[in-house]
Parts: structure tokens; sequence; C-alpha cells
């Protein structure tokens, strides 16, 4: 019995998450890679202004920091361009190292360019959101 209380107790938690999650709306529906997985790297860049990250898809960045930039997001219209990349750094410890995430174009500046983005690829949702939305679809239509 106790085991079954247990085991629906985690059920309601995930349906209450799923109730109240905030969904982020989406960047930009294109991309531009270097290759199909978006895995190679296009380009070297300098943070050149301090940036505050205002969720948790984006990196704090720090003037003079060293990012790899992955991926460069097609901008929607009246929306800012934004990159997504990774902190480089030759310390022990720096916070968010290796961590992907998304930053303003205007706040780096790229220092060396090693392959041309030309590839556009349609953003994805992961599966996760995907189901999230669902359970939060079928959750508002109980009485």
């Amino acid at each position: 019995m106790a085991q079954l209380a247990f085991y629906l107790s985690i059920i309601l938690l995930v349906f209450l998450q799923a109730v109240t999650a905030d969904f982020m709306d989406r960047l930009a529906e294109k991309k531009l890679c270097v290759d199909e997985e978006c895995i190679y790297v296009i380009s070297i860049a300098q943070v050149m202004d301090d940036y505050i990250a205002p969720d948790c898809r984006f990196l704090n960045l720090r003037r003079g920091q060293l990012l790899y930039v992955y991926t460069k997001l097609v901008p929607e219209s009246e929306s800012g361009e934004f990159w997504s990349g990774s902190i480089y750094s030759t310390d022990d410890y720096v916070d968010q190292m290796g961590i992907v995430g998304y930053f303003p174009n205007t706040t780096v500046e790229e220092q060396h360019v090693f392959q041309k983005a030309k590839l556009q690829i349609a953003t994805t949702v992961s599966e996760l959101s995907k189901y999230f939305s669902l359970i939060s679809g079928v959750l508002s239509k109980l009485p």
C-alpha cells in the first residue's frame, strides 16, 4: 500500500509540474551550421561586454572570455540575432565551461572563423518538451 501511494505521488508531481511549467518560446525557426549535427566549431569569439543570462538557455559572459561558436540562429523579424557556443578557457575552473548556451552576437567579436556556416537547418524542440506540452494539453481539457 505504501508503494502504491509513493508511485501515485510521483505521478501527481510530474503532472503538476507539466501544468505549471513555463514554456519558453523558440528563439528562431532556423539556424546556420557547418554540418548537419551542428557539432563543428564555426569560429572563436571574444566577449566584448558582460552579459547576464535572462534564463537557463543563455550563458553568463564576462568581458575578455573566449567562446567557441557552434550555431548562428537566423533572426526572425524584429528579434535579435543569437549564436550558440561554449566558453573556452585554459584555467582550471571557469563557471559554465563546457556548457553550450545562447548569447547575443552583439556582445562578442569573432576572432577567427574556422569554417563558414552555410548549412541552414530547422531548429527542433526536444522530445521532453513535446511530452510536457502533450500532458499540459490533456490536463487543460479535464474538468
